[in-house]
């Protein structure tokens, strides 16, 4: 869980307190989506603690179109925000034009809300170039006395961008969820550590991984873990950081070997020192 001060917190607290109350009152008189921008912006200043005059910007342009919103930190934008009128439920479409900003001006965070309903969307430039939906957080159903609901919200503040705390709970989410796991179950590392185990309990059993991955497969993971569009995601995504970690891996083993070589070549020099001295005085 990532730690939040207890001055962040009471920000938190204390605006969503307000701007429940603000919501609630604007969603009954139906306000346009102008007013309903200038209530986001307020959002974003008072909870969020983006400085209204230098951080939260309608002026940014991609390809000559204006986003609605735009944050913008030490002169570089962070997240593009698209907003709807509060009585608007928000929809896939909604977020298209946003997104294709996104991809076009390489910022990867999109913000769709209609001051309600905040949806956080993830941008992967590739080929093609890709977006998901991270996660959703309504305002008035947030309870600002659990700390998760509160973590969800500080994600988006601009005291997190520094510790790249949205960043590393979307990897969270990447990693930790049952595609992933499924997958990592599947893997060499695991059936062997299975295997093992099995041959403790009854060493006379002959079994092999591919035998227990079929096992796996068959009885006892669900089909919709290793069928699917998300599987070869995952796949990927998985042996991409297990080649991540090989790496780092190889490369602590050579600088502690290198480290090794030159602490021995130190003594050897240290000792040759010595004996040059001694048949010196000889």
């Amino acid at each position: 869980m990532t730690k939040i001060t207890a001055k962040i917190k009471e920000r938190l607290i204390e605006g969503v307190k307000k701007f429940q109350t603000i919501l609630i009152s604007a969603k009954s008189k139906d306000i346009n989506e102008s007013d309903t921008v200038v209530i986001i912006a307020d959002i974003l200043n008072e909870i969020l603690g983006y400085d209204k005059y230098s951080e939260i910007t309608s002026e940014f342009s991609v390809k000559k179109t204006f986003c609605d919103l735009a944050l913008r930190i030490d002169g570089k934008v962070k997240f593009l925000v698209e907003a709807k009128a509060i009585g608007l439920d928000l929809k896939n479409d909604h977020i298209r034009q946003a997104l294709d900003y996104g991809a076009n001006a390489g910022i990867e965070w999109i913000i769709l809300t209609n001051g309600i309903n905040w949806k956080i969307y993830k941008v992967t430039f590739g080929q093609p170039v890709s977006n998901e939906l991270l996660y959703e957080i309504d305002l008035l159903k947030l309870n600002y006395k659990k700390d998760d609901d509160l973590e969800l919200l500080f994600y988006l503040c601009k005291e997190s961008l520094s510790k790249s705390c949205l960043e590393e709970f979307h990897m969270q989410k990447k990693i930790l969820n049952k595609f992933s796991v499924g997958q990592i179950v599947l893997t060499d590392d695991v059936l062997n550590v299975i295997r093992k185990n099995i041959r403790k309990m009854s060493p006379e059993i002959k079994v092999t991984n591919e035998e227990i991955k079929n096992i796996l497969l068959n009885e006892v993971l669900k089909r919709e873990i290793f069928e699917g569009d998300k599987v070869g995601k995952v796949k990927r995504t998985i042996n991409k950081l297990n080649k991540s970690y090989k790496r780092k891996l190889d490369a602590k083993a050579k600088k502690e070997n290198n480290q090794i070589k030159t602490e021995k070549n130190e003594t050897s020099s240290f000792i040759g020192k010595i004996e040059t001295e001694i048949i010196k005085e000889k």
